[in-house]
């Protein structure tokens, strides 16, 4: 079986040991937002239906079930396509809980995810008052109701505080290679597996550890030279490479500093 990539050419960590996960959201928040546009979809059917025509339609049945089913659609798919594409996987009662429809790998939805999400649903939230979709949402991790599992969509809490993981330590028997190697433009996808990875490597099977540290190291040391001593553990070997490359940003921007203060003086609103 061949083995996926540690990072995708769009940034996007895609290993199962350090994925870069947003925060999922629960289901009764989850719920609390459905509210919301709940009362927002029957304010606007009502509105819709004291506006529509009825003087003209008169008593022709057809016209009148067509109004109706035009009004219907309309107020329980066109609306939630309409907001959660323009609005980038974001409804009214999404903004004001702080909630958002992604992609799995995270990334923002189109028209097509959010048309089969409202397209299940109206089967699963309006057919079945919402039972189906809550019984679906509470048996797996995400929340996932069926929409999400059919359109592969999940929906992430947008206001959370980042928190940053301490930075990887120099090894000891690492410092002198590590503060002679040249060590070149790491892209950010890879510098941030490696992170992850090694902030969370105590969460992984001993297999899955091993396998992507081993992936992780081979990519990392393709900018990196010369080769680490024989015998050097990959995890280790990481942690001195970023743990040198945080230190000489470090200086860097101190003499960044220093050459501002140098020029421009003191910052009078300092």
């Amino acid at each position: 079986m061949a083995t996926r990539g540690i990072f995708d050419t769009d940034g996007f960590v895609t290993s199962e040991a350090v994925e870069i996960d947003l925060p999922a959201a629960s289901l009764p928040i989850r719920m609390a937002s459905g509210l919301i546009d709940l009362v927002i979809v029957v304010l606007l059917f009502l509105l819709m239906l004291w506006l529509a025509p009825w003087a003209a339609i008169g008593s022709d049945m057809a016209l009148l079930q067509a109004v109706v089913i035009l009004l219907t659609v309309g107020a329980l798919v066109a609306l939630p396509v309409a907001q959660e594409t323009l609005l980038q996987g974001r409804t009214v009662g999404k903004l004001a809980l702080g909630l958002r429809t992604v992609r799995e790998d995270t990334g923002p939805i189109g028209f097509r995810h959010a048309l089969i999400r409202a397209l299940a649903g109206f089967v699963e939230i309006w057919l079945t008052l919402g039972g189906l979709a809550a019984l679906v949402a509470a048996t797996n991790e995400r929340a996932r109701r069926i929409g999400d599992l059919l359109a592969g969509t999940y929906v992430v809490r947008d206001r959370v505080r980042l928190k940053l993981s301490h930075p990887p330590v120099m090894p000891d028997f690492l410092v002198g290679w590590a503060m002679g190697a040249d060590i070149g433009v790491v892209p950010d996808a890879l510098a941030v597996a490696v992170r992850q990875f090694l902030a969370r490597g105590d969460q992984l099977t001993p297999v899955t550890r091993a396998s992507t540290g081993t992936q992780l190291h081979t990519d990392l040391m393709r900018y990196v030279a010369p080769a680490p001593p024989p015998g050097m553990h990959p995890e280790a070997v990481m942690s001195a490479v970023l743990a040198e490359r945080r230190r000489r940003d470090l200086l860097r921007l101190a003499r960044q500093d220093q050459l501002r203060a140098r020029v421009l003086g003191p910052d009078p609103l300092g």
